[in-house]
């Protein structure tokens, strides 16, 4: 008795009431042994649930979902009222060729000169080299796409051949390499390549189709039941642009973890730090981007995976618009709270393979109603005076709630730089009830997964996986479909609360993850960890992107005092992409610190 809590509409809660809670998460934190024993006992029946509905208790999982009446419908995918449209953009049509869009794209970009960098000072800062530098160099004739090639090929031998195992891709076949190399290698003689991004080395994740390698997941079986025939969408996009599809990305297995550890090939370690985690689960992606070896990589996010990785690693990741790339041909094509989206070194590269891959799927145009995609225009005048103009949301309690000040400290040199120089004015925002979102996502995300796997894991494969997957998918079991339910009708409270918010500002801004890299047990790499506390500190800031299908890009900041880097969301309304692409450029220009050359770093352009 005296269980039931009742919440007012959304529309009638007291912002000035809010008081912000910082989160406090129960479990365990298990590797080894203790961690294999603890699986076990929640694997028995009765026992198990007992131990899963203690954490669920100590977390205020029935309090928020079962003990309480919601007001609101169910929103069982993103809904988006009308929005205004973006100023100083180029719109793009969904149905046009890729190759068309990233020419128009490239047509947006400031003006460079890619051969002061190739002949420049040796002993000039760190930059990694752009993808216009690439081009450049193969017009030129200084070196061809197979020279690049071969040096690749080299530096995945390396990696392949440390102990203990670490791969950056879990299916690589050098002869398929060369072979897309030598066409790409021929385009280029014969004065006719297919865009700026033929022979662009990038990387797909595990978990998206790109023929002919198997699509994974990170496990050891899912080839086993799932046969890739052709490539995703977003993948032939790509390779109708002419890129090099280098093979498939290291990944937390099935996406199911925000660390990056893999027992099953290797957990890819941190370039900066290879003692540490690049984050997850779009492990590999990132690394491979941030070790110089790959221009740019596919990878998706349904709880942060391309922007935790990326801050972690010092790259920018893009997560799009719910519905804004086809997900077609990918593993987690089927829910609510994914995209596929790009990482790459820079922003400029991150919108130069964005322009390839967009487009919705003719399924989510009827119920989605997307405006066009568009990119921005930085070579107009009226670019810079968007900027200008740009309300920026900060919710300071929430933006201080890290494990070390010197994240908030360097995205507040951010926020204090781009006032100064550029005119941008913060303004103070209250999100309410971010305990409720977190626990939304958790139910949302951890209900489709549970529903897409469970025919197979009842076929016996499921003891095929890793413990820590194990260990979340019993979670996940556990939710029911009145908990799935309250979390929709949670998922549209929290969508009122950020319309509302940005009728007040054009972007939130906030860091990406609430720590830097978190260092690798070594009992974690055979049998792998839970660790809750440390995921709640990465995705602490994550979330209402996924909920809430809305734009949001990590954008490297600076470094903590142990030289990690560290990262900066911007969280824009739903279809804007481009304002919070100019705003992460803006800030990548003049507003970041300088760029340190990871430990593990690959000139694959030149061969230095």
């Amino acid at each position: 008795m005296g269980n039931k809590r009742v919440m007012v509409p959304a529309s009638e809660v007291d912002l000035t009431a809010v008081k912000y809670i910082p989160e406090n998460i129960q479990a365990p934190h298990l590797t080894g042994f203790w961690f294999k024993f603890f699986l076990k006992l929640v694997e028995v029946p009765g026992i198990g649930s007992l131990i899963v509905n203690h954490i669920k208790n100590e977390n205020k999982f029935d309090e928020k979902l079962k003990y309480t009446v919601i007001p609101e419908v169910p929103m069982f995918k993103p809904e988006f009222p009308p929005q205004e449209p973006e100023p100083a953009v180029v719109s793009m049509e969904e149905d046009a060729k890729p190759e068309d869009r990233v020419e128009l794209a490239l047509k947006c970009l400031p003006e460079y000169d890619p051969s002061s960098n190739w002949s420049g000072d040796a002993t000039a800062s760190f930059r990694y080299w752009k993808i216009r530098d690439y081009a450049h160099a193969y017009r030129s004739n200084f070196t061809t796409p197979s020279m690049v090639a071969e040096r690749f090929i080299s530096a995945i031998e390396e990696f392949n051949n440390k102990y203990p195992a670490a791969p950056l891709l879990i299916s690589f076949d050098p002869d398929d390499l060369r072979k897309q190399a030598a066409a790409s290698t021929q385009r280029f003689e014969q004065g006719n390549p297919l865009s700026i991004l033929d022979g662009i080395f990038m990387a797909i994740k595990d978990d998206i189709d790109c023929y002919p390698h198997p699509s994974k997941g990170a496990t050891t079986w899912m080839h086993e039941v799932r046969e890739v025939k052709k490539d995703a969408v977003s993948v032939s996009r790509l390779r109708s642009c002419g890129a090099i599809l280098v093979g498939k990305a290291n990944m937390h297995e099935l996406g199911l973890g925000t660390t990056g550890n893999n027992a099953n090939y290797g957990t890819t370690r941190n370039p900066h730090d290879p003692d540490r985690y690049t984050g997850g689960s779009s492990s590999g992606p990132a690394a491979i981007v941030a070790s110089g070896l790959c221009s740019a990589a596919l990878g998706t996010d349904g709880g942060g995976s391309i922007r935790i990785p990326s801050s972690l690693c010092g790259v920018v990741g893009l997560k799009s618009t719910y519905g804004r790339t086809d997900m077609t041909g990918s593993l987690c094509a089927d829910g609510t709270v994914a995209i596929i989206g790009p990482i790459a070194t820079t922003v400029e590269d991150t919108l130069l393979v964005y322009s390839a891959i967009l487009g919705s799927s003719p399924a989510d145009r009827i119920p989605l109603r997307p405006s066009l995609p568009c990119v921005p225009n930085f070579s107009s005048q009226e670019s810079l005076q968007s900027v200008e103009s740009l309300r920026l949301g900060k919710y300071t309690e929430w933006f201080n709630d890290v494990f070390s000040t010197d994240i908030s400290d360097k995205c507040e040199n951010v926020l204090s730089r781009l006032s100064e120089k550029h005119g941008c004015t913060t303004v103070e925002i209250v999100i309410p009830e971010l305990h409720e979102m977190r626990i939304a996502h958790l139910v949302s995300i951890g209900s489709e997964a549970s529903c897409a796997l469970n025919p197979d894991c009842n076929d016996g494969k499921g003891e095929r996986l890793t413990y820590d997957t194990r260990t979340n998918l019993t979670l996940f079991r556990s939710f029911t479909a009145t908990d799935y339910v309250a979390a929709q009708r949670l998922r549209r409270r929290l969508m009122y609360f950020h319309m509302e918010i940005f009728k007040k500002v054009d972007i939130i801004v906030l860091p990406t993850t609430g720590m830097t890299a978190p260092r690798i047990p070594p009992s974690a790499l055979k049998v792998g960890e839970t660790n809750l506390q440390v995921s709640g500190n990465l995705m602490r800031f994550i979330i209402a992107a996924n909920l809430l299908g809305l734009p949001a890009v990590t954008v490297p900041v600076g470094y903590d005092k142990q030289g990690l880097p560290i990262g900066m969301q911007l969280i824009g309304r739903p279809w804007c992409e481009a304002s919070i692409l100019r705003l992460a450029a803006t800030i990548e220009e003049t507003c970041a610190e300088p760029k340190k050359k990871p430990l593990q770093y690959y000139d694959i352009l030149k061969g230095n």
